[in-house]
Parts: C-alpha cells; sequence; structure tokens
C-alpha cells in the first residue's frame, strides 16, 4: 500500500545480553535486514546517532542504563525512529508506560519469529511515511503532492494550480463542500507574486443579503441607520493581494451587477460615497455547485462570469481518488495526535481499506473529523476497524441475517429510519456538530432536527 523503502533497513538491537543480540540478528539477516548490535543504552543512543537505523530493538532490564531511560533518551534523538520494547520481564503496567513513552510495540521473549518480523516491517513502513510527511519542502511539486495527495488526478490539480499562480487570472474553483477548496485559493495566493500581500476571504453564504454590500464595498459613516462609522470594505482590505469568494453562487443578483463593475474597472464606491476608491485584487472565487448551470438558468450573470472564470480547477471528490485516502488519513492522524496530545504510531492495513471503500460524502471535511474522533477512541496507538465504525462500519450488520426479520408493514417505516438516522449522523459529522447548519444541509428546521436526533438517539 505505501511505498517500499530503497536502502537497505537497518535494524538496532540494545541488549545487554550477547547471546540475545546473536540470535536476533541471525534471525534479521535471514529476513533481509541489516542488524546492528549495541551493548547497553549509552552505546545504542551513539549509534542510533551514527547509523540511523530504521527501527531499533530494545530490552527494559540493563544495568546502568536501563530501557525506560534508553528509551527517553532514544525518542530525544529521534522522534520519529519507532522503538519496539523486547523483554523477557513483560507486565501490563510496564507495557503500557513504555507505549505513552513513545515505544511502537511491546513484545515478550523470545518473540514469535512471524510475529517479530511483521512487527518490525509494519514499524518500518509506518517510519517511512512519516519521514516523507516531514519532507514537505524538497521541491515544489514534492510539497504540493504532500499536502494534496498524489493520485493522477491531484496531480493534474497540482499542476493547475502551479501553471494559474504565475498569471494574475482570475480563478473559479468549483467542487463539491468539503473537497478543500479553500486551500487550493490560498496556496495559489502563496506560490504567486502576491504572496506577500493580504490574503483576503470572505463566504457570501454566511452574510446576511442586506450587509453584503457593505462587507465587500465598505461605507462611510451615516450611509445607514446603524452605520455609526466608516467601514473599510474586503476589496480595499485586499488591495494589491488576492480576494477569495466563497460560495461565489450565492451571490444576489443586485450585487452581481456592482461586483461586475468593480472587477472591470478596478476601483469601489464604499456606500454613501461619491468617490471611488482604486484597487488592485485578484479574485479567486470558489464554488459548490456548476456555476454554469446557474449562468444557464439565468441566476448568475453571463458577463460576470467569463469575467471570473479566465482559468477554472474542478476539485474531485474524496472517493473519486481514493489512493490517497490513507496518506491523507495519515497526515490528519499526525495532526490529531499532536492536538490531543496522544502519541500516535499507525493506521492498520484493514483501518485502510475500510476508508478507501467508504464513499465520503462530506469529502476531505468528513475523514478529518473521522480521523480526529478515531484518534480520540484509540488506546494502542494503532488506528482499527474498530475506532472507525461508527461512520464507515454498523456492528449491526454483522449480526445473523434472521435478527432483521419483521412485519412485512414495518420494512419501508425501519428503512426510513435507518436512512434519516444515518444521514442525520453524516451531516452532523460534516459539519462537526454544529446542529443549525446541519439542520440547514437537511433543509429542515432546527426543532425537527432536535426531535429527530432525540428519537433516533443519534450521537
Amino acid at each position: 500500500m505505501f511505498s517500499e523503502l530503497t536502502q537497505p533497513q537497518k535494524i538496532l538491537i540494545i541488549d545487554d545480553d550477547r547471546s540475545v543480540r546473536l540470535v536476533l540478528s541471525t534471525l534479521l539477516k535471514k529476513n533481509g535486514f541489516v542488524p546492528l548490535q549495541a551493548s547497553g543504552g549509552s552505546e545504542g543512543i551513539v549509534m542510533l546517532r551514527n547509523e540511523r537505523p530504521h527501527c531499533v530493538l530494545l530490552d527494559l532490564k540493563m544495568p546502568g542504563m536501563d530501557g525506560i531511560e534508553t528509551l527517553h533518551a532514544l525518542k530525544k534523538a529521534d522522534q520519529a525512529v519507532p522503538v519496539i520494547i523486547v523483554t523477557g520481564y513483560a507486565d501490563i503496567p510496564t507495557a503500557v508506560q513504555t507505549i505513552k513513552l513513545g515505544a511502537y510495540d511491546f513484545l515478550t521473549k523470545p518473540p514469535q519469529v512471524d510475529k517479530l518480523i511483521l512487527t518490525i516491517k509494519r514499524a518500518i513502513e509506518a517510519y517511512s511515511l512519516r519521514l516523507a510527511l516531514n519532507q514537505l519542502d524538497d521541491t515544489m511539486l514534492g510539497s504540493l503532492e504532500s499536502l494534496f495527495g498524489r493520485s493522477d488526478t491531484m496531480k493534474n490539480v497540482i499542476n493547475q494550480m502551479r501553471q494559474v499562480s504565475k498569471t494574475d487570472f482570475s480563478v473559479i474553483i468549483q467542487g463539491e463542500t468539503g473537497t478543500g477548496k479553500s486551500v487550493v485559493a490560498q496556496t495559489i495566493h502563496d506560490l504567486s507574486k502576491r504572496a506577500r500581500n493580504t490574503f483576503q476571504s470572505v463566504d457570501v453564504g454566511v452574510i446576511p443579503e442586506n450587509l453584503i454590500e457593505s462587507e465587500l464595498f465598505g461605507h462611510e459613516k451615516g450611509a445607514f441607520t446603524g452605520a455609526d462609522r466608516k467601514k473599510i470594505g474586503f476589496f480595499e482590505i485586499a488591495h494589491t493581494g488576492t480576494l477569495f469568494i466563497d460560495e461565489l453562487e450565492n451571490t444576489p443578483p443586485l450585487l452581481q451587477n456592482k461586483l461586475l463593475r468593480a472587477v472591470e474597472e478596478k476601483r469601489i464606491y464604499p456606500i454613501g460615497s461619491t468617490k471611488p476608491v482604486n484597487v488592485d485584487v485578484r479574485i479567486i472565487a470558489a464554488s459548490n455547485t456548476d456555476i454554469k448551470n446557474a449562468v444557464r438558468e439565468k441566476k448568475f450573470r453571463e458577463d460576470l462570469f467569463f469575467r471570473l472564470s479566465e482559468y477554472m480547477i474542478t476539485m474531485p471528490r474524496l472517493c473519486d481518488r481514493p489512493g490517497d485516502i490513507p496518506f491523507l488519513a495519515m497526515k490528519l492522524m499526525t495532526a490529531a495526535s499532536m492536538e490531543l496530545e496522544k502519541q500516535m504510531r499507525e493506521l492498520s492495513p484493514e483501518a485502510a481499506e475500510l476508508l478507501m471503500a467508504y464513499s465520503w460524502p462530506g469529502n476531505i471535511r468528513e475523514l478529518k473529523n473521522v480521523i480526529r474522533r478515531a484518534v480520540l477512541t484509540c488506546e494502542d496507538g494503532v488506528i482499527r476497524p474498530d475506532n472507525l465504525e461508527f461512520i464507515v462500519g454498523d456492528t449491526s450488520a454483522r449480526q445473523d441475517s434472521t435478527s432483521f426479520l419483521m412485519p412485512l408493514k414495518q420494512v419501508a417505516l425501519q428503512a426510513t429510519r435507518d436512512a434519516e438516522r444515518e444521514v442525520i449522523r453524516r451531516a452532523l459529522t460534516i459539519t462537526g456538530g454544529n446542529k443549525s447548519r446541519a439542520a440547514k444541509l437537511l433543509e429542515i428546521d432546527y426543532k425537527t432536527l432536535l426531535t429527530k436526533i432525540k428519537g433516533y438517539r443519534v450521537t
């Protein structure tokens, strides 16, 4: 699933027992690894710095610098290197302690050969991926791929971003909610000649219609009731920089005319003022729907569309690029582990396959919420299918099919209830638990949503 390391995989064995080191070294050589030996913690730290091993096998009971002290020092020297505890003095409290201190796994002596080799391979795989995530600035292309994904679909989007960032073209970014349109807009700005100047974002979908003009163009003191002071609009704030207009399709018709005028003339008229203000602003807009349909339906001005669509980028749905999902999940897991202060080690292959099979109606935003919750519920640093069942699996589906038998009259009613429960759960996941936004997304009133949440026991 993840790319293999091209260089020889070195395994550092830190154990005061020479016979144990020899046995483990022989075993590792037979399985294609390059073993390194250290007779104690101090020697092991030096070897770690000089040899840069891909994984460490560490004993706990050693004279002088014991395993716990050595683990501290190893993690201080190289936070990313996986450390597998291999000890003959196994107990649950010690195992828990070492995992909390950053150990990748805990095995007892003598370890089962198959289990040891599998654990080492998974540790190295996770290590190589973490190294890849930490090398985002090698090249611009590598950086962007590490941010957005490495699928062919995203490589095409990245190439478009790189091309248009060199220009001052107006850009429209289309795509479903949660696909990362605002991140693309910010990245285009950051790669452009305007990068040192302001990137100002405005979401016309959440601003009351009677306030949008004032927010964009500003107003003079006394221009209308409540205008007790002069206000600088977003166009003026973004002067010499970039103005990102989100939910472009929700722009009111009257404002579309004034927006076209501002873009074409490169000047604005604050409400209540007869003096124009010259502005040099690059426009990047985003739409959750195909803006061309709004043009055909006469809901969006054709001339404004042509003026803003000098370049267009379409963001793919997450389910259309499943190969990116494990990589993005690992990135999000790393971010969530820092936020929640939990030591995370890996995403299990089974969990990765489960994530790749899911449809992701909320796209990357939903994936982020799923991973954050999985990290919160994870006990041993490894995300497994059990940590994902609340969103991508239903344990009831694994029950004996006879448990679902019911009178035929109830089938349709039960199907409706189950469908509504699942849709409400997904809406809450997409909106991060915001019930007001979920109600808007589901096109029902707030009180109805609360009633259904309580009735269906949605958590």
